[in-house]
Order: C-alpha cells, then sequence, then structure tokens
C-alpha cells in the first residue's frame, strides 16, 4: 500500500519491508499495542485498514507506527505543490513614458517601475515619440537616464541610456532587479517553503517516548 519514495526521500520501510524480529507498536491514536513480531503487527494495521510503518528504527526493538501512510505521503506532497506555486517567476513588465512627461508623472512612473524591480521582475522602460518629437531623440535619452538614475540602487547596474537609437517611433532600455533583490525574494520563498511544510512531520509521525519494559 506504499506509494513510491522519490530518490531524495530516505527509505522508510512500511508493512513487509520492516525486518526487525521484533517491534514496538503504536496505534494510529498514540496508543501503546506492545511488542510484536512484523508479521502480527502488519496483520493488525491491515485489520484496520492502514499501514505499519517504521518510525524509530534504530530504536531497540524498533518503533513502529499504524497509520495511512498512502495519505500521509499525499498531505505532504500537496504542501510542498503549494508553497512551490508562491515562488517567484521573473517576468518582463512595461512602463511607458512621454519625452514631455512633468515631473508628477515622472515620479508616479518611477514609482511603478520601483515596484516590479522589488518584486523581482526586469522592467521595459520605453519612450514614445510622436511627430517632430522624433528630431528630438536627446529628450528620451533625457528621460531614461533619469529613470536610471532614481533606481540604481535596486538595479543590476548595466543598464545604459547613452547611444540608443529610436527604433518605430520607441527608444526603450531593460532594467534588471539587483542580485540583493534576487537573493532577499529567494530567501522569503525558501522560509515560506519550510513553513508549509513543516506545518506536517516531517517524515513519519514519531513515536512517543517508550515505557520501561
Amino acid at each position: 500500500m506504499k506509494p513510491n519514495a522519490t530518490p531524495s526521500e530516505p527509505k522508510v520501510r512500511v508493512n513487509n519491508e520492516i525486518r526487525a524480529r521484533q517491534v514496538r507498536v503504536i496505534s494510529e491514536d498514540g496508543e501503546q499495542l506492545g511488542i510484536m513480531a512484523p508479521f502480527d503487527a502488519v496483520r493488525e494495521a491491515e485489520s484496520r485498514g492502514l499501514d505499519l510503518v517504521e518510525v524509530a528504527p534504530l530504536a531497540s526493538p524498533p518503533v513502529c507506527r499504524i497509520m495511512d501512510y498512502g495519505k500521509y505521503r499525499y498531505e505532504q506532497k500537496r504542501r510542498v505543490r503549494e508553497a512551490r506555486k508562491n515562488q517567484h517567476t521573473v517576468s518582463v513588465e512595461d512602463v511607458k513614458y512621454r519625452p514631455k512627461i512633468d515631473k508628477h508623472d515622472l515620479e508616479y512612473k518611477n514609482g511603478h517601475v520601483r515596484e516590479f524591480l522589488e518584486q523581482g521582475n526586469k522592467v521595459k522602460v520605453t519612450v514614445m515619440f510622436r511627430g517632430r518629437e522624433m528630431a528630438h531623440p536627446e529628450f528620451g535619452k533625457e528621460i531614461l537616464h533619469k529613470v536610471i538614475e532614481a533606481t540604481n540602487d535596486i538595479t543590476a547596474g548595466d543598464a545604459s541610456a547613452d547611444n540608443l537609437p529610436i527604433e518605430g517611433r520607441n527608444m526603450s532600455v531593460v532594467l534588471s532587479p539587483s542580485k540583493t533583490i534576487m537573493k532577499q525574494l529567494a530567501s522569503k520563498a525558501a522560509s515560506a517553503l519550510q513553513a508549509s511544510t513543516s506545518a506536517a512531520p516531517q517524515g513519519p509521525p514519531a513515536a512517543p517516548e517508550q515505557a520501561e519494559e
């Protein structure tokens, strides 16, 4: 009844895989059922529609617990999948400017650029030209310089507005989040994953302290 373990997981003996001569058996409710042969313990687990799982192989005798191992493994993997959904995927966001943008709008859009970068996304900053504005590419470069300067504390520092041509009617530069930002996001994702997986036992449930023989 045991699902196959993945290669990265430690081997856990279940049911007829248990090789000890005798095992101490704990019920699904934590009740100690005593010491018995594995064959008898497996029959007891099967009579309850459950599995016998070796939870303390180094104990003397090894401790086994009756439980629904398939359900436990399913719940554990589900928690891991849900945590991984929250991990960040890098995307490229677009923020567009006009060559004659006023100071207030410039600062407002720069705020969006910073927000996207702090979320770990790349940002394509584009200045859009119209009509006679095409004759003044320096206006676009000036805007891009201001955006780069306003975000240089959280970018990788590899973007430049120098020598940029107007392509079609646009002039663009791509900003990337700094390594510090990416490390912080990776750390948060790892913490979220750990918190999610720790909500369920890491491995089969621990056995209670053994009573004196």
